[in-house]
Order: C-alpha cells, then structure tokens, then sequence
C-alpha cells in the first residue's frame, strides 16, 4: 500500500489535519502517517475540535517524531510548513520522493474568527488534494 508520510516540525497542526483527512478519504488505498522533526508531544486542540466538527476521526492521531517511523519508510514525503521543507531529513528519508506542500497555520492565528476560517481554508485545500494522492497511489 502507498505510504505517504505529512511532516510539519512540530506535528501539532497541519500535518495532523492531513493525516486524519487524508486518512478518512483514502482507507484501503493510502496508509498515511504524519511526524515532526521536533515534535511538540502534544496536539494543538482546536485542530482535533475542527477535524470532529467537519466529521473525521481523530482516533490515532499523535504527535510524534519521524524516528518513530524509520521501520516503515513512506514513499512519498509531503512537507507542509516551510520550516519542515528547509530541514535534513533523517538518512531513512534519503531516496524517498519528496514534496514541498506550504499550509497556512491556524494554530498561530490568535483572533478567534480569522483562526476559524484560516481552519477552513485548509481543511478545504486538503479535501481537494486527496484525489492526486489518490491517483499518484494508484499509478503502476
């Protein structure tokens, strides 16, 4: 099965909202993981309220390091914040096929609506880009 792995350096946010959709749209055909580089142990809260409140399960979701993952290496390495794009990769990570996918945070907006809708925004960006991870899985 297709491995695709979401990396964001603190696996709070972003990353966890791609796994947890990616998660819910692809089951059968992708096995998706999410890790940070430096993870924050913890997951930002509102990101698991948004994932409920759009209806995904956040059952699973952690965060944690990508040496956790060095037994099942991804093909695929979607980064999605710039912090995480300009990291070295762990050498497990090395030959890997490897993509830069920049999301907006919505864990560092402080005004509650501009945070809401920054969540939207994303959540909506992931949703339209699952068919691609779909397709590029399905590829021969």
């Amino acid at each position: 099965m297709f491995h695709i792995l979401f990396v964001c350096t603190h696996n709070r946010c972003r990353s966890i909202l791609c796994e947890g959709i990616a998660r819910a749209h692809a089951a059968g055909v992708l096995k998706v993981s999410s890790a940070g580089s430096r993870p924050a142990g913890e997951i930002y809260p509102e990101t698991l309220s948004q994932l409920t409140r759009h209806g995904y399960s956040v059952e699973g979701l952690e965060s944690t390091s990508w040496d956790r993952l060095e037994a099942t290496p991804p093909d695929l390495v979607v980064t999605v914040c710039d912090s995480a794009a300009g990291e070295e990769c762990p050498l497990y990570l090395g030959a890997i096929r490897k993509m830069h996918w920049p999301l907006r945070d919505p864990s560092k907006l402080s005004d509650p609506e501009a945070a809401e809708a920054a969540f939207a925004e994303v959540i909506s960006k992931i949703e339209a880009q699952v068919p691609a991870w779909l397709d590029m899985a399905l590829q021969p």
